[in-house]
């Protein structure tokens, strides 16, 4: 479970986000990194028992680092208001399709999918759905995903159909998508649980086979 500690921590943080207050603070950060990365650790687990490609990750392969990038931002503030972690088999490296953990107060989710994928990628991602659409209307209509991503898939979207599609095609709406990302969000109250981890692990669990069909086709030094 997340402690209540690491929860402010990040909303001091956001109130005092300068190197500073940082620094003066780092002992608490130090505790709430210590805290993800525990949890993380038992996501690993919880992860593998369904996707044994995550067996393999350590918690710091995972977790990404709490320091922006402002080089091409107009916001310079110098550190991140969430802690967050990516898995798939080269960790938060990976830019095939993995799963997602968010924590920031009042705006926890996790997620899945492939967000902006290259051209080649996205090519072949609409490929396979559009050969596969069967198998891919039930996925998506499976039972446990319409219940855990209530919105469904999310992300951009073409106004008309790429190039090589008609818009009479069954699958135009998917074959539209830029991007394919699933999402589920938790409550302040939910990521203090004790269910958390298992909440997040079933989470996961329900996109595998929307990740798998994804990342079967973009990415197979991932999967």
């Amino acid at each position: 479970m997340l402690q209540s500690s690491t929860l402010k921590f990040l909303k001091d943080l956001k109130k005092n986000n300068n190197r500073p207050w940082f620094e003066e603070h780092r002992q608490q950060y130090e505790t709430a990194k210590k805290n993800f990365l525990q949890l993380t650790e038992k996501l690993i687990t919880g992860i593998s028992a369904f996707d044994p490609a995550i067996a393999l990750l350590k918690a710091k392969d995972c977790v990404f680092r709490i320091n922006r990038d402002v080089r091409f931002s107009k916001d310079k503030s110098p550190y991140k208001n969430n802690i967050a972690g990516y898995f798939n088999r080269n960790g938060k490296k990976g830019n095939g399709a993995g799963y997602y953990l968010h924590i920031e107060p009042g705006k926890s989710f996790a997620a899945g999918g492939m967000w902006m994928p290259e051209p080649k990628e996205l090519a072949s991602i609409r490929q396979e759905i559009d050969y596969s659409f069967e198998s891919w209307k039930k996925i998506i209509g499976n039972t446990a995903f319409k219940k855990t991503f209530i919105e469904g898939i999310k992300g951009e979207a073409l106004v008309r159909p790429p190039k090589g599609y008609d818009e009479t095609n069954p699958a135009i709406s998917y074959l539209k998508m830029k991007n394919f990302v699933v999402t589920k969000s938790f409550t302040d109250t939910e990521i203090q649980s004790k269910t958390f981890v298992k909440d997040v692990v079933n989470t996961f669990k329900a996109m595998k086979p929307m990740i798998d069909l994804i990342a079967s086709k973009t990415c197979h030094s991932c999967y």
